[in-house]
């Protein structure tokens, strides 16, 4: 298994996020509304916002600051202000251990 534990499922709520550190980038771990996780950049591309902070709705998270929304898969952006995508990182579940791979996935256009 590759990765580094950050957190338990139970840690993150159905619909939120939570931030962890994997090594020394901020990681913003999402269960979406369907109870899968999701790892992505913790910080907007549109400005030094945490986006574990904002708001998470079906497969998508919402900067709190200026409404831009990032889809989970993807790390692209879905609404402006944001055109630029976060970076992805592959999640692996071991039982209630969330793991993420501290190497951003590629994302092929």
């Amino acid at each position: 298994m590759s990765g580094v534990r950050v957190c338990s499922v139970s840690d993150v709520r159905v619909d939120q996020a939570l931030r962890v550190m994997v090594g020394d980038v901020a990681v913003a771990v999402v269960r979406d509304s369907a109870g899968e996780i999701h790892a992505l950049g913790d910080k907007c591309t549109h400005g030094d916002i945490s986006l574990a902070e904002g708001f998470v709705e079906d497969d998508t998270l919402e900067c709190w600051a200026h409404g831009s929304r990032f889809e989970l898969n993807t790390g692209r952006p879905l609404t402006l202000p944001a055109y630029e995508p976060v970076p992805v990182f592959a999640v692996t579940v071991v039982d209630d251990d969330v793991y993420v791979d501290p190497a951003p996935k590629r994302i092929d256009a």
